[in-house]
């Protein structure tokens, strides 16, 4: 392997002026319309769960797209398949693209390729391409980078490699970098539909491009430091007993990419029987030792709540302080606002994956829906953040509505101009057009901030009392010191780590996804999983919180969103050890991104779980000194 970056930009360098630059450029206003219409009908097919079929007879043009290029090992460092020196029409066009395909980074452009439906072509030529040097080497990093390209045929995505590199022996050595300028379309249809399609390299030889250049055998001349190259091309149709609707199936079976993920029950029994001892020890334990201080404090039935006995020791006697509110009113409002948000977007997102409305053939329909979702749920922080907020007598509401809009955009809005940069500056298409990020930034102004203020008001109007069932003291009461191992670091470590024990596994198949070329299906499962997390961190927040009320402190309020969010630290951690370890990624413009986003995936995380445990820890409090014998 080779160093890449400046190389890319050669590459990106070297594309003719024909070439429309999308991911620079934008796209133009006749595409962007087209692209509109688009996105209406991409969100009634998700509504609907309707596939937009293409049917054919017999002889129609069936239209090959090219997409994208780029390192086997960087799925992210994507390129225009135009950027290298290849066969390309004299004016490119581009499909229109629908909002998740462009944030793919899909820059699909009409091909030389001529398919017509069921009539098989043998040997066509594609053109002939005469290289220079400087396109020569191009190719050759290309090859000795194990680019792959992507095509796309009636929503099927073909895979192929770029070229072919072999090395071998050491004493003498041998390096091989040859070129593909044959391929072969199997495409298997059923009626008139197409269900899959791939391309084959089998019984071709690849074109050398050896720095000695010289005649070969594949169609390659060389003379004065330029090199001539014939593309040919096969058809080969096949009828398939599969249905239309079930052609997803192929696509899962499909051997391009190596299969790693697989039914995995055995971490899905680990982590259901940690929940069940986790809620043995919360239900049974804990309840017994409840049992033992209701008995002990309720034995005087005389006292007040003012008037308690102050001889007492543990929880009872930091009743008039357990319910101070704490500070910092309006930042943890506007993260149980947030996390609240997430929860119902993710919890969204499975259910329309269990509905199966993200078929495996619709480029980036998750990444809309996540899209859509995140700005419709908006009114759900602010709601829940500026509700909070009033109950516990805040008076800035103003100040927290755009405190809760900005907890999560901020960070996102600088990390995507950091790794957009950096894309842009490499040429990948992973930079997202002008025409795209005016889109989602309008609708974030006009949907999903304007949902937020709608829900802060609301919620404001609509907020009752904290329903403490203690009065709270004016003046606070001295918290004794506490031991080593109930520090916030300690509960933090251990709220954190149970957590991400329980979904460790399963993260290394979505890790597999994500940041590789698997498709995830198994979503029955990510649902267990969801419910486990959820489950684990509640019972872990309950548990810390009474080792901390028993130690008379009553400072419980951001120690309970602390404590299990910090599972996102893990989360960060093992995002670490995922890329050197489980991982052949490398280079600047995948480094960035994989940091970037898993510092997001880590905040998400800590929102959504410091919210539950929050609330968790909340009910339980509330429970509690209900249930004390207190006039």
């Amino acid at each position: 392997m080779v160093s890449r970056g400046p190389g890319i930009r050669k590459i990106l360098q070297a594309a003719p002026t024909g070439v429309e630059m999308t991911p620079r450029l934008g796209l133009s206003s006749h595409q962007y319309s087209n692209g509109v219409r688009r996105y209406c009908v991409l969100a009634v097919c998700l509504l609907s769960q309707i596939g937009c079929t293409a049917s054919y007879n017999q002889g129609d043009a069936v239209t090959l797209y090219v997409n994208k290029v780029g390192p086997y090992h960087n799925p992210q460092e994507t390129y225009h398949f135009y950027t290298l020196p290849v066969c390309r029409p004299e004016q490119v066009r581009h499909k229109a693209l629908s909002l998740g395909e462009v944030l793919d980074g899909d820059r699909m452009a009409e091909s030389l390729y001529k398919i017509r439906f069921r009539e098989n072509t043998d040997r066509q030529t594609l053109c002939q391409i005469t290289l220079n040097e400087k396109e020569v080497e191009q190719l050759r990093e290309a090859v000795e980078e194990l680019y792959y390209f992507e095509f796309v045929l009636d929503d099927i995505p073909i895979w192929g490699f770029v070229g072919y590199m072999e090395e071998s022996g050491f004493l003498p050595h041998s390096h091989k970098v040859g070129l593909w300028t044959h391929l072969d379309f199997n495409i298997e249809y059923n009626g008139d539909s197409v269900i899959f399609a791939n391309v084959s390299v089998k019984d071709v030889k690849p074109v050398p491009l050896d720095e000695s250049g010289g005649l070969s055998p594949g169609g390659m001349g060389s003379s004065a430091g330029s090199l001539t190259v014939t593309h040919t091309y096969s058809v080969h149709w096949f009828e398939s007993p599969l249905p239309y609707v079930r052609r997803a199936e192929r696509l899962r079976d499909y051997s391009f990419f190596p299969k790693t993920l697989e039914i995995h029950w055995l971490s899905i029994i680990n982590s259901l029987v940690l929940v069940v001892l986790l809620l043995g020890f919360v239900i049974i334990i804990l309840m017994r030792v409840l049992k033992n201080d209701f008995a002990r404090y309720n034995v005087e039935e005389d006292g007040g709540c003012d008037d308690l006995d102050q001889g007492d020791n543990g929880w009872k006697i930091i009743h008039t302080d357990v319910f101070r509110f704490p500070p910092y009113k309006s930042l943890l409002c506007a993260v149980l606002g947030v996390g609240a948000q997430f929860l119902t977007l993710a919890t969204g997102i499975i259910i329309m994956a269990l509905l199966g409305m993200f078929n495996i053939h619709r480029h980036g329909a998750i990444n809309s829906a996540a899209i859509v979702l995140y700005a419709l749920t908006s009114c759900v922080s602010g709601y829940c953040s500026c509700s909070f907020y009033t109950q516990i007598h805040g008076q800035r509401w103003v100040w927290n509505i755009i405190l809760t809009s900005s907890l999560f955009s901020a960070p996102l809005f600088i990390t995507w101009s950091v790794v957009n940069s950096v894309h842009w500056w490499s040429g990948s298409t992973q930079a997202l057009p002008a025409s795209t990020v005016l889109l989602l930034l309008g609708a974030w102004m006009l949907v999903g901030f304007p949902l937020t203020v709608i829900g802060g008001i609301v919620g404001k109007n609509r907020a009752g009392s904290f329903q403490a069932p203690c009065r709270t003291r004016n003046i606070p009461r001295q918290i004794p010191q506490q031991p080593w191992y109930k520090h916030t670091a300690v509960h933090m470590a251990i709220g954190g780590f149970l957590p991400f024990s329980a979904i460790s596994v399963e993260l290394y198949y979505i890790f597999a996804t994500v940041w590789g070329r698997e498709h995830y299906t198994l979503y029955g499962i990510l649902l267990c999983v969801f419910a486990i997390l959820l489950s684990v961190g509640a019972c872990i927040s309950v548990a810390l919180t009474y080792f901390l009320l028993s130690g008379e402190d009553y400072r419980w309020w951001w120690r309970s969103v602390l404590s299990t969010g910090s599972t996102g630290i893990f989360i960060f951690v093992y995002s670490v050890f995922y890329y050197r370890n489980r991982s052949s990624m490398s280079g600047a413009v995948q480094s960035v991104e994989f940091f970037g986003y898993s510092l997001l995936t880590a905040l998400v995380f800590s929102l959504m779980l410091g919210t539950v445990s929050f609330w968790a820890s909340l009910t339980f409090i509330r429970y509690i000194y209900r249930s004390l014998k207190m006039d």
